[in-house]
């Protein structure tokens, strides 16, 4: 014992033979005497591990440090071993240098070895097990692939991103220690048995809520605004672009609702995980002024709405500072559950329905012209007006945010992910639901579009001006000018010639639609700020402060257009911000397809190859649309100091959906990942 101290127990006395001899026994080697300056690499081979020598008692966490258990010594055979007992294999020896994933292979990690001493190790990172096709396996929870590179490794962070196993117990992972409560709705709802294979009503009940609150977002007032000039600029001309722009609409929402429920996690917590700290950060800025831009189109629409119910009593200044009060109504509405949250909104769903419905039953638009309109591609006789309404249809129907949101929504609902069934049986479910809500989202636009198709296609000013002056609103005329240019309508100067038209009622009638798709709009936008900032940052806020926020930053730039402007200004900004929009699709189209098309994260769910062709296409059309939006608008620039920051802007632009082009399942990162 005295003669075997550390000092005289050197790397070249402790040879592989040596330890491997039974000659000495486990009496000798007493733990004080192997050191790490003793047990190196050299000597510590794999048969030296397993032998009946290194007893556990010698083989101590402190001798096992980082220096000494190399990759090419903890072999499988040697974790297997009796040796490696799991009062050795804690989490202090177990660090990120050593267990490599050639190590840690399923042969090696049984249940003797992985102890919860062992699994508390940051380093034990969860590999995805492949699923046989028609087997019931455990979904592994979406967490990086060790060979994809995980953000903080790709990007020379100090502390890269480790995934986490998601929390399916509320809507979105719960709050960390020190947070400032809760955040999001807690509550899960239940999904009722039914008989395997079957269609069940009382299953897409249980399923219903989230895609009519994600369908809100196709009838803000920016949709409506759009809507009733397109109608007024092109008739019935551009009705199948509005269809064709749900449909594309629908396919998106569809990727959205299908990562929510397969990872368990929404898109703004997946790019979390994957994408580097400086894309990513400047990814959520995108969505957050997306939010901003779409929290303003609702505070113009909703003071328009008051202006116009007030019967102009209520200043345009006065509408867009009540909205401050109102927006926390929302707030105690939600703690009544999320059922009724869900139902409250579906009311207003209902108001928009019936009153632009209504509006539509008193235009009575030619029907025949209508259906053909509907489904005849082709816009006869369209120049550049009729083309940016198309443009402007498309950017105002898909929303960036809307698809973190619904990716986020429909984590709200039970779902056993180790069942792919289930799993299975979700994403169907939500695809009929959010059908149904888009379907109807896609007639109120349609009745929008139609009446004023109807009412002021080919009016010029001056037949506006006649109609008001000769009707039960003659007060009204004045807002339209007395000459002969074909008259640029917005959503009030539509109200008020649906009620010059058809009687006080439709424009009342048409305020209450009104109020109802600004009201509705503001929760949605203020939900999607929550997931958007927690999902990219971990930050979480009370909704109190998010709306304080979102509502402050639309507000101002609201007010001073309402005060130090007049209307037309504001619903000139109204048309700003739709094609801010679509600008801004990219940043939410790219990462989605790109996150739904990974095997490694979605499993047997993965796009495949129809479905990525559509969306890419879907993309590309996008793209299209943005460079013709930003191509007609720079004549228009009235100073050419202008172009300097629209070239500094688009540069930012191109440089951020490049990198999530080059990044995507169609770049050359993905397919160079494949080959390898």
């Amino acid at each position: 014992m005295n003669v075997l101290t550390s000092s005289a127990l050197t790397p070249s006395v402790l040879t592989p033979s040596a330890l491997t001899s039974s000659v000495l026994t486990s009496t000798v080697l007493i733990p004080s005497a192997l050191t790490p300056s003793v047990l190196t690499s050299s000597i510590l081979t794999s048969s030296a591990l397993t032998s009946t020598v290194l007893i556990p008692s010698v083989l101590t966490p402190s001798a096992l440090t980082p220096s000494v258990l190399t990759p090419s010594i903890l072999t499988p055979s040697a974790l297997t071993s009796s040796v490696l007992i799991p009062s050795v294999l804690t989490s202090s020896a177990l660090t990120s240098g050593v267990l490599i994933p050639s190590v840690l292979t399923p042969s090696a990690l049984t249940p003797s070895v992985l102890t919860p001493s062992a699994l508390t190790s940051s380093v034990l990172i969860p590999r995805h097990r492949e699923w046989v096709p028609g087997e019931e396996q455990p979904i592994t929870p979406p967490t990086p692939r060790v060979d994809l590179k995980p953000a903080g490794l790709m990007t020379g962070d100090r502390h890269p991103q480790r995934p986490s196993r998601p929390s399916y117990g509320s809507i979105s992972s719960p709050p960390s220690p020190g947070s400032a409560g809760e955040t999001y709705l807690s509550e899960k709802i239940a999904i009722p048995d039914a008989d395997p294979g079957t269609f069940s009503l009382r299953k897409l009940w249980a399923f219903t809520g989230p895609g009519f609150l994600m369908s809100i977002a196709f009838l803000d007032p920016g949709n409506i605004e759009s809507d009733l000039q397109a109608g007024a600029v092109a008739g019935f001309k551009l009705l199948w672009v509005l269809l064709w722009a749900t449909v594309l609409g629908l396919l998106c929402q569809r990727l959205a609702a299908r990562l929510g429920v397969v990872t368990g996690k929404d898109l703004g917590e997946v790019c979390h995980l994957y994408y580097p700290k400086v894309p990513r950060v400047l990814l959520w800025l995108t969505i957050e002024l997306a939010i901003v831009g779409s929290d303003m189109q609702e505070v113009i629409g909703t003071a328009i709405a008051i202006h116009l119910l007030s019967a102009e009593r209520i200043p345009l200044w006065g509408g867009v500072l009540i909205t401050i009060v109102d927006t926390f109504f929302f707030l105690f509405l939600d703690n009544y559950g999320l059922r009724k949250l869900e139902a409250f909104f579906g009311l207003l769903i209902t108001i928009m329905a019936l009153t632009f419905g209504y509006e539509y039953v008193v235009a009575r638009p030619e029907q025949g012209v209508l259906l053909r309109g509907l489904f005849l591609p082709s816009c006869p006789g369209c120049g550049q007006p009729e083309l940016l309404q198309a443009v402007g249809i498309v950017g105002a129907i898909i929303m960036p945010h809307n698809i973190y949101l619904h990716s986020a929504l429909v984590k709200s609902r039970e779902i056993d992910r180790t069942r792919p069934t289930e799993v299975r049986e979700a994403n169907k479910y939500f695809l009929i639901e959010a059908t149904i809500a888009l379907s109807v989202s896609f007639f109120i636009n349609l009745f929008v579009m139609a009446v004023f198709g109807q009412a002021f296609y080919h009016q010029t000013n001056q037949d506006a001006f006649n109609i008001c002056a000769n009707s039960s609103l003659p007060d009204y005329a004045n807002i339209f000018p007395q000459d002969n240019l074909t008259v640029a309508v917005d959503i009030y100067q539509g109200g008020v010639i649906l009620g010059c038209l058809f009687g006080p009622a439709a424009l009342y009638i048409w305020a209450v639609g009104l109020l109802a798709a600004g009201q509705s709009s503001t929760m949605t936008g203020t939900y999607a700020g929550q997931f958007v900032m927690e999902g990219f940052l971990k930050l979480r806020w009370s909704r109190f402060a998010r709306v304080l926020l979102t509502r402050s930053c639309a507000i101002l730039p609201t007010v001073l257009v309402a005060v130090f402007r007049d209307l037309r200004d504001l619903s000139g900004l109204n048309d700003m911000l739709n094609v801010l929009q679509s600008l801004l699709l990219p940043c939410a189209v790219l990462p989605i397809l790109t996150f739904t098309s990974m095997p490694e994260l979605m499993h047997e769910f993965a796009n495949g190859r129809v479905s990525k062709a559509i969306t890419s296409f879907i993309m590309a059309l996008v793209c299209a649309i943005n460079l013709y939006f930003v191509v007609s608008y720079l004549p228009s620039l009235p100073h050419p100091a202008y172009f300097a920051l629209v070239a500094v802007l688009a540069a930012a632009y191109l440089g951020i959906t490049i990198y999530l082009v080059l990044w995507g399942p169609m770049g050359p990162w993905a397919l160079g990942k494949r080959r390898e």
